[in-house]
């Protein structure tokens, strides 16, 4: 039986070499995508693929893989991908990725990763289990969320408090600026931790910085004991 597999990054070096890897196992029908329309056209006409992925390569993203996973729910995905930090790679499994390597990882993991993403399995190469462990994180914990990629939809009020909150001001801080009570912004604050997903103050300062609200340098980690929830 032909297994379709889809290779996406933006280096054509990389695509190569992932071919030639995956070009030695019988039976492989490979294509290869250096930007996203491509890679599109494949996911579309092309009956269970699958996707082999640099999300963080030039062009494409974690949010690509949201929206690719949220109309491809059935797309396995393996991600190659150079260092990446603990929190992306669980933001990674969390938006849809089964397995994740890096590109420093042998051959022999590289196959490896990818019969066990066929299988329905996951699959970390050594070095990125080592990295959740000092991390401590359980990666067999990780699920995929299913997430929703359309736009957050977040008031203006919650946009401003969303602001002050990566800034480092306190709740009774931001009440007395904007004139309302601590018991209104703290209700705020819980609405907006629903609409992005996170539960903590620290969720809510990546999404600022993310959607450029506030660049990194602003932030302010000398935070009263009211802001650590």
């Amino acid at each position: 039986m032909v297994k379709e597999i889809i290779i996406a990054d933006s280096s054509e070096l990389i695509l190569r070499g992932l071919k030639n890897i995956f070009s030695d196992i019988p039976g492989n029908n490979i294509h290869l995508a250096i930007d996203t329309s491509t890679l599109d056209k494949y996911i579309s006409t092309i009956t269970d693929p699958t996707l082999i992925i640099d999300y963080t390569s030039t062009g494409f993203s974690l949010e690509y893989i949201v929206n690719i996973k949220f109309q491809y729910p059935k797309l396995k995905i393996l991600a190659i991908t150079p260092y990446t930090n603990a929190q992306t790679i669980v933001q990674a499994v969390q938006a849809g990725v089964e397995s994740h390597l890096k590109k420093e990882c042998s051959i022999k993991e590289i196959k490896e990763a990818y019969d066990a993403t066929l299988r329905g399995e996951k699959f970390f190469c050594c070095d990125i289990v080592n990295q959740m462990r000092h991390e401590q994180i359980d990666i067999n914990k990780i699920a995929f969320k299913s997430l929703d990629p359309n736009p957050i939809k977040l008031s203006e009020r919650e946009l401003q408090i969303i602001q002050f909150i990566a800034e480092g001001y306190t709740n009774s801080q931001i009440a007395a600026i904007i004139y309302l009570s601590n018991h209104t912004i703290n209700t705020h604050r819980k609405n907006i931790m629903k609409k992005l997903g996170v539960n903590n103050t620290a969720g809510i300062v990546m999404y600022a910085v993310k959607t450029e609200m506030v660049r990194p340098n602003q932030f302010s980690f000398k935070q009263s004991s009211e802001n650590n929830g």
